[in-house]
């Protein structure tokens, strides 16, 4: 009986949080990685970053007040967060007309038709790269070499030296068997080929403990995601060294921490209890790992990420959190 729950009549004290301080809280964390991939891509990656931000804060303002003849809400941070997210999982050298056509996406279908913001089902910056990837995929899978192009824009480039100019993803390496992988210095630094938001790991790394330290996610998703990759891969490793390549290069290349870290920890698209945190990670894990292993595309996150948040209202249906007050 001393443990009764005590409510006193309003007004009550604010806690502090608000959408917009957590949505510019992670555009914070993002801060170390868009550093990084200006270094080693410069000015593509930045375009394509500008371009992509402005579609989805545009296209989400046009599509709340002339569509849903509603209150635009594009300055709470989770559209710039889109934009940023769907940029950082893209090549640094797309024309910008197929950013504007992602963002549409991402925004359009992946968002608003669901509602909005906090009724959306997937992820909006994946359903926006997955679309991209599906309906471009030759210029979605022509990866600009690092710091080799990092001045240069590829539309200006003569179509007769793209070819020296571009590289393969260390998983496109590992999965088709050619080319020389990047050491892990150069992983861990991000001196390689891939979506340039992905490419720097110490950077993505350093903005999850910031994430943390906010205590915008919690440390579930990430590190059950990643130790998930970890002990599936790293068996195929011991039964076949040859074939499959050691855990630590799953993780420090291709999407995996970036997914992890600031995808797969969308508030409305993930559980909302601990123990449903960890299935949903542990899924993610998995499908990433028989994809990259087993499918016919060397990257799988992003296909693991959308096929988990689609299983996310079954598993907060049997990992519901307790009732208040019980």
């Amino acid at each position: 009986m001393n443990n009764k729950l005590l409510v006193s009549p309003s007004p009550h004290i604010h806690g502090g949080d608000s959408i917009s301080k957590k949505m510019y809280g992670v555009l914070i964390a993002l801060i170390p990685a868009f550093l990084v991939s200006l270094y080693y891509f410069g000015i593509g990656a930045l375009l394509i970053t500008l371009a992509s931000v402005g579609f989805c804060v545009i296209f989400e303002y046009l599509i709340q007040k002339y569509l849903m003849k509603g209150k635009p809400t594009i300055w709470d941070g989770s559209a710039i967060i889109t934009g940023v997210l769907l940029a950082f999982n893209l090549p640094s050298n797309l024309p910008v007309w197929i950013v504007a056509i992602g963002a549409l996406v991402s925004i359009g279908v992946g968002k608003m038709t669901f509602g909005g913001l906090g009724n959306n089902i997937f992820n909006p910056a994946l359903v926006g790269r997955v679309f991209l990837l599906i309906s471009f995929p030759a210029q979605m899978t022509v990866w600009p070499k690092p710091i080799t192009t990092r001045w240069t824009f590829f539309p200006a480039v003569p179509a007769d030296q793209i070819d020296a100019l571009t590289g393969a993803t260390p998983l496109s390496m590992i999965k088709n068997h050619f080319g020389k992988v990047p050491d892990y210095m150069d992983m861990l630094l991000g001196n390689m080929g891939g979506s340039f938001g992905e490419v720097g790991a110490i950077a993505l790394i350093l903005g999850f403990i910031y994430l943390l330290y906010k205590k915008i996610i919690v440390w579930h998703i990430p590190v059950v995601t990643v130790l998930t990759v970890v002990i599936f891969t790293g068996i195929m490793h011991l039964v076949n060294p040859d074939t499959y390549a050691a855990p630590l290069v799953h993780v420090l290349s291709g999407g995996l921490l970036l997914g992890a870290i600031f995808m797969a920890t969308d508030y409305v698209t993930s559980p909302m209890t601990k123990k449903g945190m960890v299935v949903y990670a542990t899924g993610i894990g998995v499908i990433t790992s028989v994809i990259r292993l087993f499918g016919a595309y060397p990257e799988g996150v992003s296909f693991a990420i959308l096929i988990m948040n689609a299983l996310t209202p079954l598993i907060n249906t049997y990992f519901k959190p307790k009732r208040f007050g019980r």
